[in-house]
């Protein structure tokens, strides 16, 4: 899991075909790594990868077909910005919201105009997922935990603040650009739990159980 707080903005180095998919070589810039061992979770874009190799100041992970085809990975090239962030740990505050780093769909930049020292972003996302994005709830942009300002048809907005801009690959991104979009994981559980066709309670065993009665 992750808290979509981007801790640092690298650079993919290569892109290496491997029977088939990619081996993705990523130079981590400032990122620590000295937490973080072979097998674990680095998101990359928003992406949850598994470091299979370490440097100093870089990784590498293998990417499938899969993710290729589903996320904005298979579009990327030499030199491109990437947003980092390393797993949570539990001791960590959760600045942002839980992401998994499990992406729903591409979304696309469709505007960015300025709004006092900030900018107002605005992406359009498929259908299929425009159901799981609320005003005032989250979204994870590229990694990147955002607040949802609205939703119109296919299309949501965002406010980014000079931080977020300047310490983002955000500062890269242009208007038809493709993102990653990750939606708020307790959207996914609602629309399971509804879908079930069963009425959701909380009953006096369930609160006693779980330490809240």
């Amino acid at each position: 899991m992750f808290t979509g707080i981007i801790q640092t903005v690298g650079r993919i180095v290569r892109l290496e075909p491997r029977g088939g998919d990619v081996r993705l070589h990523v130079d981590t810039a400032d990122l620590d790594l000295a937490d973080v061992q072979l097998g674990d979770s680095i998101a990359v874009s928003g992406v949850c990868l598994t470091a299979i190799t370490l440097e100093p100041r870089g990784f590498s992970a293998d990417v499938s077909n899969e993710t290729l085809s589903l996320t904005s990975l298979g579009q990327l090239k030499a030199g491109d910005p990437v947003n980092l962030e390393k797993a949570l740990r539990l001791s960590d505050r959760l600045g942002g919201h839980l992401v998994s780093g499990h992406v729903d769909g591409l979304g696309k930049v469709a505007s960015i105009t300025p709004d006092g020292r900030s900018q107002r972003w605005t992406f359009e996302v498929p259908a299929a997922i425009t159901r799981y994005i609320a005003a005032k709830g989250s979204v994870c942009i590229d990694g990147t935990s955002l607040t949802v300002n609205e939703v119109a048809g296919s299309r949501f907005g965002v406010n980014l603040i000079p931080h977020t801009v300047e310490h983002t690959a955000f500062h890269a991104r242009r208007v038809g650009d493709a993102v990653n979009i990750e939606v708020d994981v307790v959207a996914r559980y609602i629309e399971r739990l509804l879908s079930s066709g069963e009425t959701p309670r909380l009953d006096e065993a369930f609160l006693k159980q779980h330490g809240f009665a």
